[in-house]
């Protein structure tokens, strides 16, 4: 979210019960749910690592992370919108968070995000960027800077 812009986009997914949302210029894409290999001696939140179209992208759990239940489906509802990987990029760095479902894009005003609460959910308010009233809850906007640190990214790529 540039500083300044009067509206800006997120794409939104479900963690558990709650809605969240990345700023999209954040989003490399997203992909179903691929084949993660664990790595030895990771933080208790990396998953592991997948192959990408031959770029190996580290893999975090933000249920782990926040301590979130995931989701349980019921059996009818639509495949296409359960689970799967949001690919972000951060500062060159891809990175894929684990996510229950996918839901859509949105347009939102800067005037809408207010700042968090405390606590929210177990969350730390210093990974929100804010919140947005809905009218069925709330629409968390996460800061993915603040929620991997440079030195956390140096170690999950190894460099």
């Amino acid at each position: 979210m540039a500083v300044g812009d009067s509206q800006f986009q997120l794409v939104t997914f479900q963690l558990g019960e709650e809605l969240y949302g990345v700023d999209i210029m954040d989003v490399k894409e997203i992909v179903k749910i691929q084949n993660v290999r664990p790595i030895p001696n990771a933080p208790y939140y990396v998953e592991g690592i997948f192959n990408l179209r031959r770029e190996i992208i580290p893999v975090i759990s933000l249920h782990k992370r926040f301590r979130i239940a995931k989701v349980q489906f019921d059996e009818d509802e639509d495949e296409e919108s359960q689970g799967g990987f949001i690919i972000l990029n951060i500062d060159g760095i891809k990175i894929g968070i684990i996510i229950d479902r996918i839901a859509r894009v949105v347009q939102v005003k800067s005037d809408e995000v207010k700042p968090p609460p405390q606590m929210l959910s177990g969350i730390g308010s210093e990974y929100i960027h804010g919140v947005i009233r809905q009218e069925n809850g709330y629409l968390i906007v996460l800061d993915i800077r603040r929620l991997f640190n440079p030195k956390e990214l140096q170690k999950l790529i190894g460099r």
